[in-house]
């Protein structure tokens, strides 16, 4: 059945409609309350009925726009929620003629649209706010692997980011009731990778990302700063490599904020502080990050064309391959586009090397 209209968006929902206050709509981060393995449970066991069900009578969801989705199993497929954890899924609804865009995620016996997992009706859910709860690790989700990773991604001077793990240390930038950007860190002393001993000798920022419709506005310096605040009594500080030229010269996330040169020319005392490192982050894997940008702006600098492109890692592109398991029925259809849209990136990325 379909469920009531709630901010322009009509959901699916199997066994009761959204919670509703005097105030509106309580959004997903505002209401998960339940232990992560139960409701991954709901999720396989609705899957389980969708698969059986007829297909001459099938649940449809409803989009903007008035049309409607059937809801089959050869929409829907688990991803991980987690890095290195394929065993914590996310059930998700794709669009029947374009499988890399997800309409939907099925959480709490209910279909949610993409956009109103990283909506809120907390007050207090303003500006930047550590990611604690299951809810809001599912909104870092959705903004990383859905957000940007699908629907927003599309430039080749985008980076490549897989999903983080379950521990990772994130923070998500809420304004006017929506998460618009996040970072995650890579704290001093956290385990580079699953594969080996070595350990992050300096706190590293990993991942950044603003939402297109925020870019412009000054959010990118905004969780720079963050970031250095937050590590006031380390003497370096990191961002991992490889660094884009992009984000050097501004033309990334934030044209006008996520940019280390403004930040380092605002900022100053900050300049012997951050360093573009490679794991484990030994000084010998630092390249002082304003040197790099003075030396690149110098003609001898520009003659070498020293800026290194957005290529992933080989290890996150290993991990990809392994973690990223689909469910019978639809694994060949959600998997396949998955692993061309890898290897349209590899490929734009490579001809950027």
């Amino acid at each position: 059945m379909a469920g009531p209209w709630v901010n322009s968006l009509t959901w699916y929902c199997k066994s009761h409609a959204p919670t509703f206050t005097w105030k509106g709509c309580l959004y997903l981060v505002d209401t998960l309350a339940g232990d992560p393995e139960v409701l991954q449970v709901d999720a396989e066991t609705y899957y389980e009925k969708l698969s059986k069900k007829s297909s001459s009578a099938p649940d449809v969801y409803s989009i903007p726009g008035g049309k409607e989705v059937k809801l089959e199993d050869s929409c829907v497929c688990f991803v991980p929620l987690y890095r290195n954890n394929p065993t914590c899924k996310m059930l998700l609804l794709t669009d029947p003629k374009d499988k890399e865009t997800v309409l939907a995620v099925y959480l709490n016996q209910c279909w949610w649209p993409v956009e109103d997992v990283v909506k809120t009706a907390d007050p207090s859910r303003d500006g930047l706010i550590s990611v604690q709860t299951f809810g809001e690790r599912i909104v870092l989700f959705v903004l990383n692997y859905i957000i940007f990773g699908m629907l927003e991604g599309s430039s080749a001077n985008d980076a490549f980011f897989l999903p983080h793990s379950a521990t990772e240390c994130a923070k998500i930038l809420w304004r006017n009731g929506e998460a618009v950007a996040f970072y995650s860190v890579k704290m001093k002393g956290s385990l580079c990778d699953s594969t080996t001993s070595q350990c992050y000798l300096l706190p590293v920022l990993d991942t950044i990302f603003v939402r297109r419709k925020y870019r412009r506005g000054g959010l990118g310096m905004k969780m720079l700063h963050d970031f250095c605040l937050s590590f006031m009594a380390e003497d370096a500080l990191g961002i991992s490599c490889p660094i884009s030229a992009a984000m050097y010269q501004g033309k990334s996330f934030d044209v006008e904020a996520l940019v280390c040169q403004k930040f380092l020319q605002t900022y100053p005392e900050e300049q012997k502080r951050l360093w573009e490192v490679e794991a484990p982050g030994d000084w010998s894997q630092r390249v002082n990050i304003w040197l790099k940008i003075q030396m690149e702006s110098s003609p001898a600098g520009k003659a070498k064309a020293g800026f290194q492109t957005t290529k992933p890692r080989q290890s996150d592109v290993d991990q990809m391959s392994k973690g990223v398991k689909y469910i019978p029925g639809v694994g060949k259809v959600a998997g396949d586009a998955t692993e061309k849209k890898m290897t349209q990136q590899h490929r734009v990325l490579d001809k950027r090397t």
